[in-house]
């Protein structure tokens, strides 16, 4: 099984019979209906789906974030849904770099001061100074956050979880909160990252006109997934607009 754009075609996260049900005073709300995934280790994955479809659930899930009411997940041959809180922190800190819509950066810390408190705890991590460069953020590295734009702050979000090398970047709506200009800027670092260190990258939006970056685009209505698309190439992000 291979996709186009993709390198390799080892499965790095298998999820079967995913179910996740809430229970929201006497309503029971299920997030997840019995979704069976597999996402290639290297490729750009963009999950589309309207609010309340499951896709927060879903990537909170392979995070290690959130734990599924039935159903397994697998990353590699390690079955998360079986770990312990323990082995979860760790695979949180080393495994994964989470992106989120808010950038959740420290204010009173400046970008590398920032980025550093991640590279401080990580096994193999690159320089703030490196993760900053990669964001075209060089000069903006002793700026507190109240000094950076909401793109910058995105990409200093961004920087921190690209610096402790993970193996999977899991965004969810990580141009929420900004304007078509700036999202481009932020998706154009996102697809540089997965191309050029191969990290598999999944990104959750509402917005189908990001669907042409991925290799393969999931569609998720009601807790399921519809259709998934294959990219016979990704586009452009100078070709994306909304």
């Amino acid at each position: 099984m291979s996709h186009p754009g993709v390198q390799a075609a080892t499965v790095l996260f298998a999820a079967r019979r995913l179910s996740k049900i809430y229970h929201m005073g006497e309503v029971d709300v299920h997030a997840l209906r019995d979704v069976d995934l597999d996402i290639i280790e290297g490729e750009l994955l963009v999950i589309l789906g309207a609010s309340g479809s499951g896709k927060s659930t879903l990537l909170n899930i392979l995070g290690g974030l959130d734990t599924p009411t039935s159903g397994t997940v697998f990353f590699r041959d390690r079955e998360l849904t079986a770990a312990d809180e323990r082995h979860l922190t760790m695979y949180r800190r080393f495994a994964v770099g989470f992106i989120f819509q808010f950038y959740n950066l420290i204010p009173s810390l400046t970008a590398r001061e920032n980025v550093a408190l991640v590279t401080d705890i990580a096994r193999t991590p690159m320089s703030p100074e490196e993760a900053l460069e990669l964001v075209n953020l060089a000069d903006r590295m002793d700026h507190f956050p109240a000094q950076l734009s909401g793109g910058e702050q995105q990409r200093v979000a961004i920087a921190r979880a690209v610096a402790k090398r993970p193996e999977v970047l899991l965004c969810d709506e990580p141009t929420g909160a900004l304007d078509s200009a700036t999202g481009r800027l932020v998706l154009r670092v996102l697809d540089r990252v997965n191309r050029e260190f191969g990290t598999t990258t999944a990104v959750i939006t509402h917005n189908a006109a990001i669907a042409g970056m991925g290799d393969r685009v999931l569609h998720m209505r009601s807790g399921t997934i519809g259709e998934i698309d294959i990219n016979a190439e990704r586009t452009s992000l100078d070709e994306i607009d909304w």
